[in-house]
């Protein structure tokens, strides 16, 4: 069955390819690049990089106003989870565009890697401008910010500190993906960005990825439905999947995670598609609800492979 199910992934885009045979096989470097590259220039890859204006901007807007899913922030966050190589020419053209010619008109104009105000919008664009190669004084804004706005919980939230000194699972996750993403990018040894990063992290894992600390309930029925693009909702394969890339040994307190993942596996080895998330002209880039989907079973595997491999055999 395990077989099976990777020679279906293999059979898919290329972007789920590339990652099926470098998260799941363990293929040599030089087939995975081979594979990778095609990301640019076939499939989703090519098709996002395709609707993209003269302007810079997908979909006419920087972010969304009415839930638009089809802007910069998130064309250019699925085209990272895609795994487009930042130094393709396809992928170089369309970055440079972003960086010359789009602003966060509501913030001053400020140029889109430098960020607005909010946290999890500003942990996706520090994880966006870490992966495109394009940090500098706007990144060092964006990673000054957030680590003046820790919560004493350890964790961030976008609702203002005035109205809310909770952490929200959603702008946790969010900033400490950009943060991991960041000291990946820069080989950072600064500590207090690793500090924080942590401090993030424990929030999470004193949670169990989905728990309330105080009574061991779910927080919201949303966090165990898993779907593709994420955009900036949290869900627990979502969080996982950032704790395999942080690295090292899986946390004992992953379990309850792990075990939920499992228990949405299908009979053949394979996980459904969740219910997209709502916004405006999404992109459809996974199976419908309830079919088999090769984004939740890429990801379920490798984070199953990192902390749980028995699961898998």
């Amino acid at each position: 069955m395990h077989d099976d199910v990777i020679s279906w992934l293999l059979d898919a885009d290329p972007a789920i390819r590339w990652q099926a045979m470098h998260d799941l096989q363990d293929a040599p470097d030089d087939l995975v690049a081979s594979e990778r590259a095609r990301v640019a220039t076939e499939g989703w890859g090519a098709r996002l990089l395709a609707g993209q204006a003269d302007d810079g901007y997908w979909g006419g807007h920087v972010y969304g106003p009415d839930r638009e899913r089809n802007s910069v922030m998130w064309t250019l966050q699925i085209l990272r989870n895609l795994g487009a190589p930042p130094d393709a020419p396809p992928v170089r053209t369309a970055v440079d565009r972003v960086v010359t010619g789009v602003v966060w008109a509501e913030f001053d104009d400020l140029p889109y890697f430098s960020g607005e105000v909010e946290e999890c919008v500003n942990g996706g664009v520090l994880a966006n401008a870490a992966y495109f190669g394009v940090l500098g004084e706007g990144s060092d804004r964006i990673v000054a910010r957030l680590l003046d706005e820790v919560l004493p919980d350890g964790g961030w939230n976008c609702e203002p500190a005035d109205e809310s000194q909770r952490s929200s699972f959603d702008s946790t996750l969010c900033v400490i993906e950009g943060l991991l993403a960041y000291e990946q990018a820069t080989g950072s040894t600064d500590a207090a960005v690793t500090a924080a990063r942590h401090g993030g992290e424990e929030y999470l894992l004193e949670r169990s990825l989905f728990r309330r600390r105080s009574t061991g309930e779910l927080v919201k029925p949303r966090y165990t439905n898993f779907t593709f693009p994420t955009y900036w909702f949290y869900d627990v394969l979502r969080a996982l999947d950032h704790f395999r890339e942080a690295g090292g040994h899986a946390d004992a307190r992953l379990r309850p995670a792990l075990d939920l993942v499992l228990e949405q596996r299908a009979e053949d080895g394979r996980w459904p598609a969740g219910s997209p998330w709502p916004g405006r002209h999404r992109y459809e880039l996974d199976a419908p609800e309830g079919e088999p989907s090769p984004w939740n079973t890429l990801r379920a595997m490798r984070v199953l492979r990192w902390a749980d491999p028995v699961s898998l055999d």
